[in-house]
Formats: C-alpha cells, sequence, structure tokens
C-alpha cells in the first residue's frame, strides 16, 4: 500500500527540485517568483513559500520592487516576519555589493552598462527622492559613492556649493550627479535641468568636470548629456 506524502514531504520535495534546476542551469533555469520562493524557504524551511512569494511579487510589482522595498513594507505582508525579511535585505545587499566591486573595477566610463545596473538595483524603485554624488578620479574611476540628500516622494534639496565643497574635499576630478524620480517617470523636471546647469557652471572654473547627472526610474534611465542638457 503507498501512503501518502504529507505536505511537508511534498514541500520538500518541491524545494529539492527548484534546488537542482538552480545548480544545473543557474538563475535563468527559475521564474522570478521561484528564485524568491527558493529564498524564502531558507529563512522559513518548513513552509510552503510558493504562495507568499506569489504575494510578495503582487504586492511590488516583481523581483526588483520586493529586494528594493523598504524592510517594514515587506514586513506587513501576512506570513512575513523578521528573518524572512532579513533575508530578502541581505540577498539585495549582496547583489548591490557585486555590483558595486564591478563598477569600482574599472573606469566608470568604459563600464557605463555596470554602473546604471549599480543605480537601477539601488534606486530604481524608491518611495522617496534620493541624491547621489558619484566622486571620480583623473582616471575616471569611482572614489567615492556618496548620498547627498533624501527628501520627499517629489523632492531632494540639491546644492551646487555642498557638491563644489566635497568635490574639492576628496579631491574629485569629475563627479556624476544620480537621483531617482519615485513617480516612474525618469523624464527630467525644469528644476533637474537648472541644478544640472547650476552645478557645472561652479564646478567648471575649478578644472572639475560634471559628465553626467541620470535619472533612475522604475520606467527606465535619463542621461541629460545624452539629451544635449550638459
Amino acid at each position: 500500500m503507498t501512503v501518502p506524502a504529507t505536505a511537508a514531504e511534498d514541500a520538500a520535495g518541491h524545494r529539492a527540485r527548484l534546488r537542482d534546476r538552480l545548480f544545473v542551469g543557474g538563475a535563468d533555469a527559475l521564474q522570478d517568483y521561484e528564485l524568491l520562493e527558493y529564498l524564502l524557504a531558507l529563512a522559513i524551511p518548513r513552509r510552503d513559500t510558493k504562495p507568499l512569494a506569489k504575494a510578495l511579487m503582487r504586492e511590488f510589482g516583481g523581483l526588483s520592487g520586493v529586494m528594493t522595498a523598504a524592510p517594514e513594507d515587506i514586513a506587513r505582508i501576512k506570513g512575513m516576519g523578521e528573518t524572512s525579511v532579513a533575508a530578502i535585505k541581505a540577498a539585495h545587499g549582496v547583489a548591490l555589493r557585486l555590483l558595486k566591486t564591478e563598477t569600482s573595477a574599472r573606469p566608470v566610463l568604459g563600464n557605463w552598462q555596470a554602473l546604471l545596473d549599480y543605480l537601477r538595483a539601488d534606486m530604481a524603485h524608491g518611495k522617496t527622492e534620493r541624491v547621489r554624488v558619484l566622486h571620480l578620479d583623473s582616471r575616471n574611476r569611482l572614489v567615492r559613492d556618496e548620498v547627498m540628500n533624501e527628501g520627499t516622494v517629489d523632492e531632494a534639496p540639491v546644492y551646487a556649493r555642498e557638491i563644489v565643497r566635497r568635490a574639492l574635499q576628496l579631491g574629485s576630478a569629475a563627479v556624476i550627479l544620480v537621483h531617482n524620480h519615485p513617480s516612474g517617470d525618469a523624464s527630467p523636471s525644469k528644476a533637474d535641468i537648472e541644478i544640472t546647469r547650476q552645478v557645472a557652471t561652479a564646478l567648471k572654473p575649478l578644472g572639475i568636470s560634471l559628465h553626467d547627472h541620470i535619472v533612475m526610474a522604475r520606467g527606465g534611465h535619463t542621461s541629460l548629456r545624452a539629451q544635449g542638457l550638459i
């Protein structure tokens, strides 16, 4: 007589199959929700985590939205505890660290896609506007990556004098401005264009270049240099 498998045994078998696919085919062998499901299973080993993974995907609009969501927002989803929230944020932190390492390994202007990947992973899904300044040396290598300011859902103040002061302190040869638009639209505003021109004007007499101002959003990104605005 065959003894029916218990729910726990079914879940364990399913996780084993996910693991095997991951080992054989890498991350591309799993769908986004399956990657999240397996990650959650490591934090909640005695539970079927597929429904929870799908609930998170629905709530935050996909894997990127889940990974970049604030811990308190993730914790509001029924079934998420401190350990499972920490697992998600740790995985996101590892991904950012790897992307930042790739960005820092070579001159930024010759490794532009790696920079965009890093900025997208860190900023595109932010719920409030955040401004960061990337300081580069004379070989266009990343010297410092600093968050300069955080604001509201539609504004974060930027002061040209503060950017100039910090660039002089670090001996920067060039800087790149970056900020996000929580609205999802990466189109630069009039204020974005104006502060870009102010910063470029303030840096120029000091021999410091403003390489670009990048606007990141869920819907993509915009380079103000590519738009002819610098």
